[in-house]
């Protein structure tokens, strides 16, 4: 689903990402982990096309990222660190807004033409449900907590029913109980998509994910399933312990 090649990234003279090379399949959810500055958001910025790396190329289903952007795009749901979201909008208006920007169909993509507003609109009231905001959803975003704001930027990063999802430090300045809930709707969006989450909270990365890539001042140090690297250092992490040590 998703292949990254050789990927390398400067920043004039400072080197953010050193030849990175991964792969990804549907139904994971990969734990992106590393310190403040480590390269992690840069490298989701060069898969959703954001940015362009200075080597390297990232395909996704087949199709080259710097080539067919538009087609890469449809297929790419992304949530960046700082939730950028119109606080003055109420949260259906908003996730209607979305929908029309991609002209989605989501997950009613199969299904014969038929009028195009109520698709919008049944496909906005699906990923309502689905992201826990039935409850919320007459509000304005600015009346909202964190944990359900973060709920809103999930519901419009998959408005379109995209097979990958990357989610750039989603859990960050939640509460306990809001923390479990983010916790759990990742998991079941993982169920049917491949999901890339960022991180520097090593708790999250055991709580939530299948694999892991630990990155440092650009380049992977290690990598496997969680629960490789929770058998072979005890915890992901005493990873970082490790790491520490080497420096």
């Amino acid at each position: 689903m998703l292949k990254i090649k050789n990927i390398s990234k400067s920043y004039g003279a400072q080197k953010v990402l050193c030849t990175i090379n991964q792969g990804f399949g549907v139904g994971r959810i990969v734990g992106l982990l590393g310190p403040n500055g480590a390269g992690k958001s840069t490298l989701m910025k060069i898969v959703t096309g954001y940015i362009a790396a200075d080597e390297g190329e990232v395909l996704i289903d087949g199709k080259r990222v710097a080539v067919d952007d538009v087609e890469t795009k449809r297929l790419v749901g992304y949530l960046p660190e700082h939730n950028p979201l119109y606080l003055d909008m109420y949260v259906r208006e908003y996730l209607e807004f979305v929908a029309e920007i991609y002209n989605a169909q989501c997950t009613m993509h199969n299904a014969q033409l038929g009028n195009k507003g109520k698709m919008i609109k049944d496909a906005v009231e699906q990923v309502i449900e689905r992201t826990g905001l039935t409850l919320e959803a007459n509000k304005k975003i600015g009346q909202l907590s964190k944990g359900y704001r973060q709920r809103v930027g999930i519901a419009a990063a998959i408005i379109h029913d995209p097979k990958v999802l990357i989610l750039d430090e989603p859990t960050t300045g939640l509460d306990p109980n809001q923390l479990i809930e983010i916790r759990q709707l990742i998991k079941d969006l993982g169920r049917d998509r491949l999901v890339i989450f960022s991180t520097h909270i090593m708790q999250e990365v055991e709580q939530v994910c299948d694999d892991v890539i630990v990155i440092n001042k650009g380049n992977v140090i290690e990598q496997g399933t969680k629960d490789d690297l929770v058998a072979k250092y005890g915890s992901i992490e005493r990873i970082f312990y490790s790491m520490r040590n080497e420096e």
